[in-house]
Formats: structure tokens, sequence, C-alpha cells
């Protein structure tokens, strides 16, 4: 080849690669603005799960609190929240309509998921126990579908020496959403979450817990306005926010007690209703609660203490490739003092306490606490085998 040709050859190299610069700037650009968009969500407001003219009948407290803020309501305050808090792995912007127009519209919303609020009387004291579950439920606009969600809740425990009038049950309500004695309530916890939510940058994998049983001997233990898909809601509630909290990850909410045929409906304020879309989880979580049992640990003149025992099975599993990660038999006992004069002791709270503690307890566990507490509270074989399996795996769906 002649000296002529061969820098008509160079030449052209060069021509080439600016062309390809400029085109892959081109493309760098595009995928850079789409980038951007990509992280941006607007926050699509305060919402209640299930078809709005059902929501007054569910969750009657929390829409008198609602009433009480004004024909602005639970939003203005979000929204002025909001204002001050830096999510690390997108950005805010207030408002819905901002998304209009766009090819790929991301939201975020305050999904209120159950509303309790409940009286007993032991002896001459009358207990009030009243919780808000919520989520923050990331969805895109434009298919109705969800993205992720993590859940959050507040629960507010108090003892009358009468029965609690409807202005105190209110004032509890207020608590929890406004927090109460320094502890961040609903709203200020939602924000929170924010900050340390984070979207999917590669193909999301979705954790779900589908299948939760309770057992007829943890099942009595259960106060009577507790019906059967109240308590494995509960339950898939409970173990949920625990799981999601210490991994830091996004769980779908449970489709029994939310879902119907794979849709679950939100409510917003101005009863706007989106019936979003679950996706299929690629991993599921399977709870069974099989036992919740008390005993006397220790008595004195002055008392006793009653341990309250609580005994579940936890699988995580790949329903496509028949593959478990986790299956484990767990057991958490939780003490509670009670006192020789009094006559009357309400089981469920220490119960609850059981019940959490197992939950939250294996969830650190699988985060990767040293604690000793699964030496002995596990059940099955193997189960440190399985405990770092589980962790790789959900660390991935982060």
């Amino acid at each position: 080849m002649s000296k002529t040709g061969l820098q008509a050859l160079v030449l052209m190299g060069l021509r080439l690669t600016k062309s390809h610069l400029s085109f892959l700037s081109s493309i760098l650009f595009f995928f850079c603005a789409s980038f951007a968009h990509a992280t941006e969500v607007a926050f699509a407001g305060f919402a209640y799960v299930g078809q709005s003219q059902s929501v007054a009948a569910q969750f009657p407290y929390s829409k008198r609190f609602e009433a009480t803020l004004g024909p602005d309501g639970v939003n203005a305050l979000l929204r002025k929240n909001l204002a001050s808090i830096n999510p690390q792995g997108f950005t805010l912007i207030p408002r819905l309509d901002e998304l209009a127009g766009r090819d790929q519209a991301i939201a975020v919303a305050l999904v209120v998921t159950n509303e309790t609020v409940s009286t007993e009387q032991f002896g001459q004291v009358y207990k009030v126990f009243a919780q808000i579950r919520g989520q923050a439920l990331f969805f895109d606009f434009k298919s109705k579908t969800v993205l992720r969600a993590y859940p959050f809740s507040f629960a507010y425990l108090d003892a009358l020496s009468a029965p609690p009038t409807d202005a105190q049950k209110d004032a509890s309500i207020s608590s929890i959403y406004l927090g109460k004695s320094g502890k961040p309530g609903i709203l200020e916890r939602f924000g929170q979450v924010l900050t340390q939510a984070t979207l999917p940058t590669h193909t999301p994998k979705f954790v779900q817990i589908t299948h939760v049983i309770v057992g007829d001997e943890a099942k009595k233990e259960f106060p009577s306005q507790y019906g059967p898909s109240v308590t494995e809601t509960w339950v898939a509630d409970t173990f949920g926010e625990a799981i999601a909290g210490k991994m830091g990850i996004p769980i779908l909410p449970f489709a029994k007690g939310y879902a119907i045929g794979g849709v679950m409906a939100v409510s917003v304020g101005d009863s706007t209703v989106f019936n979003l879309t679950l996706p299929e989880p690629d991993y599921e979580f399977s709870v069974n609660l099989l036992k919740l049992k008390k005993a006397v640990f220790e008595e004195t003149a002055a008392g006793k203490s009653l341990i309250y025992g609580t005994f579940a099975t936890v699988k995580l599993e790949q329903p496509l490739a028949a593959k478990s990660y986790l299956d484990g038999q767990f057991k958490n006992g939780e003490v509670k003092v009670v006192s020789a004069l009094q006559t009357d002791t309400d089981d469920f709270p220490a119960y609850q306490d059981s019940m959490r503690g197992l939950f939250t307890k294996l969830s650190s566990a699988i985060a990767g606490d040293s604690s000793p507490w699964i030496k002995s509270a596990a059940m099955s074989v193997n189960v440190d085998k399985q405990i770092i399996s589980t962790r790789e795996l959900l660390q991935s769906c982060k």
C-alpha cells in the first residue's frame, strides 16, 4: 500500500472516530437525560388501601384526624416535611402533575394499610391499643404497576381508669400520625423511609410474603376482634416490617391482605383510585405461626415472672426454580413481670412482644448480627448456612 493510501486510511479512521464520538456523545446525553428523569419521583399524596367507598368504614379514626387539618389535609403537612428531606436514591418532586408528558413516570405515596383501635378491660383498668400501619409505595404512574414498598408502623398503648372516650381515642390516633414524646409519627417516618429508599438500577427482583398460616394453638391467643384475615395480615406486616427494616430492602405488599387478583386499589385524598398491579415475586416468604405459649419462670411473694413464647417456621424460596434458601423453625421468649396485687393479666401485648421479637431477631441475624440468639432459637440443622444464603440473596434485591 502506498504512503498516500495509508495516510488516507488514517485520516478516514480519524474522521470515523470523530463521527463515532459525536454519535456516542448523543447516546450518552440521551441516557443521562433519561436517567435524570428516571430518578425523579413525584409525591402522589396520602392514600388508603382499598376502594374509596370503603375507606370511611375501614379507617374511621384516620378520616376524623384528616378532617381536623382543614381542606389541604395531611398532604399539606407531608409536603412541608418532605421539603426538608434529601433522598439518597432519587430526586423528590412535590406534585404528581409534574410528571405529565413524560415517557417514564415514577410516583410514591404514603399508603395506610391498617388502622387498629381496641379497648379491653382488665379489672379496674381499661387498656387502649391503637396502631397505624403504612407503606412508602413506589409505582410506575404510566403502567400502574407497583415497583417496591417499604412498610412501617406506629403503635400507642395507654391504661385508663375509665372507659376511653371518642375524644381520647382520636387523641391517640393524632399522636400516632404526628408523633409523641419525641418519637416521630407516621408522617415523619414516611420522610425517614424515603431518605433511605432506593430505586432499581437493574431488572428488579421482587420479594413478597405470600403465605401465612396461624395455627389453632396460636390463633386462640389473639383477641376476639381479630378475624382470620386480620390475624394473617398482622403476622405478614410484622415480619415484613422487620425484614425490610433490617435488610434495607423493599417488600411487596401482602397480597392476601391488600390485593384481589393481583390488583391493589389505592385511594388518594381527592377520591382518585389507582388500581395498581402487583408483579409476580421472584422470591417468596412463608410464615407459619405454630403456637403461642406462656409459662411461669419465677415466682415470689411479690409476684411472678412469666415467659411468653412464640414458635414459628419461616421459609424463603424461589418458586420457579423450586429452590429453598431458608426453611427453619424458630422460637423466642419474652419475660413479663406480674405483681401479686394484679388480679387480671393482659396476655396479648406480651405475646405481641414475643412475636415481634422473633421476627426482629431473625431479621437481624439475616442482616449479619452476630448475636448468639440464633443458636438457641433455631430448631433446625444447618441454620448458619441458610442464614448466609438468605442474606446474600436479599442483598441482591435492594
